[in-house]
Order: structure tokens, then sequence, then C-alpha cells
């Protein structure tokens, strides 16, 4: 990768960026990777197969997880070719309804706090990988193909466990959830449309390669601001018992 330059004008913008996507973080950091609301309310007094409305919160839940996009991002920051963006966001899709769909129907679940800290962590490795700093930290890193499958099974099981915490009616459990992981992938293809068009009319406009590794510096910040809080609920979870 070629190597970067930030002009130093720049520096107040872009810590304003980060800071406001902090304040975001920190005002919705309980919520990562949930479903509350009407929306939980839903899911947890529903009774019977309700395909059309679980495709609905599949999709809404992919498209306001922050948490996923902020990943997601990471990922297709630096592919240029449809074909290796299908590729990585068909692994990732694969790995995440994986778990999903296995969570909640057999039962896997994992503390949603330590579960919340890993994906945290998922995009600061994505920002650390695109930085070409992993070497830094690991002798040899894994390829990035099986990184993206690891990481969408450890996105699944996040979300599995979220649902699993709502206690659903076992009435028509397997269409719903399948419904509901259905509505999660279309979520997660409106988005990533959005974000590769923001990206190839960033690269267009010009400066993109100028400012990539201060918005790979943001992604980063991001995920350890996520790690960080959910860490933090997890000891206040232990103290509290």
């Amino acid at each position: 990768m070629k190597e970067l330059y930030i002009p130093k004008n720049k520096y107040k913008l872009y810590m304003f960026v980060c800071l406001s996507l902090f304040l975001l973080l920190l005002i919705n950091s309980v919520q990562a990777h949930g479903i509350s609301g009407k929306d939980a309310d839903y899911l947890q007094h529903n009774a019977g197969r309700a395909i059309g409305i679980f495709i609905y919160l599949g999709a809404k839940h992919m498209i306001t997880g922050y948490d996923h996009l902020l990943y997601l991002c990471g990922v297709i920051f630096f592919l240029h070719r449809l074909k290796e963006v299908a590729l990585f966001v068909s692994l990732f899709a694969l790995g995440h309804s994986i778990t999903l769909l296995s969570g909640v129907l057999i039962g896997i679940k994992i503390n949603p706090y330590i579960i919340d800290a890993i994906i945290g962590l998922s995009v600061v490795y994505k920002a650390l990988e695109n930085l070409d700093g992993l070497r830094l930290v690991i002798r040899k890193p894994p390829d990035p193909k099986l990184a993206v499958l690891i990481f969408g099974l450890i996105h699944g099981l996040g979300l599995a466990t979220k649902l699993q915490d709502m206690a659903l009616s076992n009435d028509g459990l397997v269409a719903n959830i399948f419904s509901f992981n259905l509505g999660v992938e279309i979520g997660q293809l409106i988005a990533l449309v959005g974000a590769l068009f923001a990206i190839n009319l960033w690269r267009m406009q010009g400066g993109f390669y100028r400012h990539a590794r201060i918005f790979n510096y943001c992604l980063m910040f991001l995920g350890f601001m996520l790690a960080i809080f959910q860490l933090s609920g997890y000891f206040l979870f232990l103290i509290s018992q």
C-alpha cells in the first residue's frame, strides 16, 4: 500500500469526526448488536409464524447495527472488484448465518458483554489489517478470507445470544429464525450497496488514498471503544452479582 499523507489542517476535522462517532457509540453502546423497544416487545410476545415481520426485523437490525457496518466497511474498503466484494461478503454472511441459526435453534450462548467486546475487537483487527499493521501484533496473520469467515461466526453468535435472552416462543420458531436470518442478509446487502457506492464515489472525487489511513485509525478507535464499554459492562455485571 502506498504511503499515505494527511494535511495538518485536516486534523481538527478528523478529530471532530472521531469525537462525534465516539459520542454516538457512547450513547448506543449498551444496545450494540441488540434489539430493543417495540421490536423486542414484539419478538417476545409473538406466537406462531410471522415470516414477513421477522424478515423486516432482521433487515432493520442489520441496517441499524453500526457494529456490523463498521466491520463490513473495513472489509470492503480497499476492494476494487465486485467479484472480490461478493466473495468476502458471502463468507461473512455464511459465518453469520451458521451461528445465528444454530445458536438459537441448538442453544449455543455466550455472555453478551463478552461477545460484543470481541465484535468490537474484530473492527480493530480489520482496521489493523487495512493499515498493514497486523504483522506488528501477529507474526503470521491468517488469510483475510478465513478471518472474515471467523468473524462472521462471531457476529452471528452475538445476535443469537441476544435473541435467546428474549425467550422466543417455540411455536413457529424455526421458520421465524430462518426468516429473521434472511432479513439480516437482505439488510446487509442494502447497507453494503450504500457503503460501496459512497467509497467508490470517494475514489472518483480524489483524495481517497490521502485520507484512507485516518479513516482506518477512526475505525480502530471506534472498535476499541466498543470493546472497552462492553468489558466495563461485564465487570459491572460481575460486581452487581
